[in-house]
């Protein structure tokens, strides 16, 4: 049968979710579990490749097995095996052909900010530390400009092949002093594109870049011409919807 599950996990000690020669990655903790678990050799799909760094609440996979029991015991068994920062929250068996990239619909970010004028330790790994004020009036006018389907290519490369447009279905940011978090969703993502569009997003809260002139940075499809790329521990992804 054909398993799919949610997965949870902190990407601070992985080298990404795919699985790499000679580092952690959390595709390779997954296995290695599945394949502990089951007795037999299994090899993972997942809906998006996070990058070293970055967290999900929301990752899906699939994978054949020839598992004889519930399910339930399934999730028991992996959760039991699994290292600490990685946890199996849902699972269902699927259709033969599902496939947890290629079906998705679409894929929600978060984006967490700590924007207080001193860092938070406790909070260091999840979130970025801004210290100065944001205008967050700024970055939600310009954050606007990004919805519907356009051209990202100011913003990232795309995984494979050449083509970057995407559509982008939500764009919200939320305040909750000191917390600022900034969620997008879209129906697929380039390489490294949201932490792109909030680091150039940003510029404008510092005001060092204007809500027009972060429209013509989209516009004009040069990633040069974008702000700094922001740090991956802020990053999470929070859900794959089918």
């Amino acid at each position: 049968m054909r398993v799919r599950l949610v997965v949870a996990y902190d990407g601070t000690n992985y080298s990404g979710f795919q699985r790499q020669v000679d580092v952690p990655t959390v595709q390779a903790a997954l296995e290695t579990a599945l394949t502990q678990v089951s007795q037999e050799k299994i090899t993972i799909w997942m809906a998006g490749r996070t990058d070293a760094g970055v967290h999900a609440v929301g990752q899906v996979i699939a994978f054949d097995t020839t598992w004889r029991h519930s399910l339930n015991d399934l999730q028991r068994a992996l959760n039991a095996v699994l290292p600490a920062d990685i946890a199996v929250s849902e699972r269902e068996e699927v259709t033969a052909d599902f496939h947890p990239r290629y079906d998705a619909r679409s894929r929600r970010y978060r984006y967490t900010l700590y924007n207080a004028p001193v860092r938070s330790p406790l909070e260091r790994l999840y979130s970025l530390h801004v210290p100065v004020p944001l205008d967050v009036a700024a970055m939600r006018q310009a954050a606007r400009t990004l919805m519907g389907e356009q051209d990202f290519a100011a913003f990232g490369q795309p995984p494979q092949g050449k083509i970057t447009v995407r559509r982008v279905s939500m764009v919200d940011w939320r305040e909750d002093p000191p917390w600022l978090t900034f969620d997008i969703e879209g129906n697929a993502f380039l390489y490294r594109m949201v932490r792109s569009i909030v680091g150039t997003l940003l510029q404008v809260g510092r005001g060092k870049m204007s809500v027009e002139e972060f429209t013509m940075v989209l516009k004009s499809r040069d990633r040069s011409q974008a702000g700094p790329t922001a740090l991956p521990h802020g990053l999470c992804l929070m859900e794959v919807k089918y």
